[in-house]
């Protein structure tokens, strides 16, 4: 069924914001302007749509019309095809109507930081927290995405207690917004000399980039520390104090970079870390003031909160969202992590097909 009266209540959406954005101050506001300008970019699409169905809809009536007068055979086998060719653009056209009402995350086109935070489990968990990180790096890789390590926090065996990867690239955090929550692993750890298999966690939190038009700091809202930068055992320590800390006094929320030797390097991390944890929390307000059923993207980090199992003796993976296991962790943890992503992206549009009355 051709959703209709939704691509127009778009198209009437349309006209508002293209009103907005002919307002003088609206033009004067950065924030707004850019964020009208990509909601006029989305709704488009509608418009276009619902011309196009009134436009094959009048040749379709036309054509049925002219079929129904003509006598000679071979001229209305002609306009059968005709007839046939315009049902199945119209048809094609209701498809992409579907797939336009979906509501998409206002997000989608953004670059991604991906947190990585080991969750229960110690010095093992640490562990777990780095094969995580290197199996995104891996995965950024194969899709040809740009991707660094912007900040992190090193323990004595070379696990992370924190890490901030900062990936760039097409489809990034559609395809990687999956992967927040609590990741569990259960293996042998390095640590352990009795060979018990332990179950360990560590949890991801995606977060889309954020504009400084979207988030404005206040200088006066922030507190900036500087200290020396040091790693694992006392190495790579520096000799100025090129490591920064950033405060967000509103909220509590502090940032540390120091991959970085120069401090303005790290303060600019830094922030952009800052503004994207920011948004998130907006975000994460608007969604309960809509009363929105929706867990935050990270748990507690205990146990029994889970997205995914990596079990090292049977050589297993499972994703507990889509009931999906696959047997060969290895190459999960290489980054071949499109089984599960598109497994997810079919239950997305499933979900939202059905909320939405496609």
């Amino acid at each position: 069924m051709f959703p209709e009266e939704r691509l127009r209540q778009m198209k009437r959406r349309l006209e508002e914001v293209e009103a907005s954005l002919a307002d003088p101050g609206v033009l004067s506001d950065p924030r707004r302007l850019a964020l009208l300008s990509r909601e006029r970019a989305e709704l488009e699409p509608a418009a276009r749509i619902l011309e196009e169905k009134e436009r094959l809809e009048a040749d379709l009536a036309a054509a049925r019309e002219l079929l129904e007068k003509e006598a000679d055979p071979a001229s209305a086998e002609i306009i059968q095809e005709e007839i046939g060719r315009i049902e199945g653009a119209l048809a094609r056209l209701e498809e992409e109507a579907k797939e336009l009402i979906i509501p998409r995350d206002p997000y989608s086109g953004r670059d991604v930081l991906l947190e990585v935070r080991a969750g229960v489990g110690g010095e093992e968990a640490a562990l777990f927290a780095r094969d995580l990180v290197e199996m995104y790096l891996r995965f950024a890789q194969k899709k040809g995405w740009k991707a660094e390590l912007i900040s992190s926090s090193p323990t004595d065996l070379g696990g992370f207690r924190e890490a901030v990867l900062e990936v760039k690239g097409r489809n990034a955090y559609p395809l990687l917004k999956f992967e927040s929550g609590v990741h569990r692993v259960q293996r042998v750890p390095v640590t352990e000399s009795s060979g018990r298999i332990h179950t360990s966690t560590a949890t991801v939190a995606v977060l889309p980039e954020a504009d400084e038009v979207e988030v404005e700091i206040n200088p006066k809202d922030i507190r900036v520390e500087v200290f020396r930068a040091s790693g694992p055992g006392g190495q790579y320590v520096n000799t100025t104090e090129s490591a920064v800390r950033i405060t967000h006094l509103p909220t509590g929320i502090s940032v540390s970079c120091q991959e970085e030797r120069s401090q303005i390097q790290n303060r600019e991390r830094a922030m952009k870390i800052l503004r994207a944890r920011l948004l998130a929390l907006e975000e994460e307000r608007r969604r309960e003031e809509e009363a929105a059923a929706r867990r935050a993207q990270v748990g507690t980090g205990e146990r029994s909160e889970k997205i995914r199992t990596y079990n090292f003796p049977q050589n297993r993976v499972t994703d507990h969202r889509v009931g999906l296991t696959v047997y060969k962790l290895e190459e999960v943890l290489s980054g071949e992590l499109d089984e599960f992503v598109e497994a997810l992206l079919a239950r997305e549009r499933e979900q939202v097909l059905a909320s939405s009355g496609g």
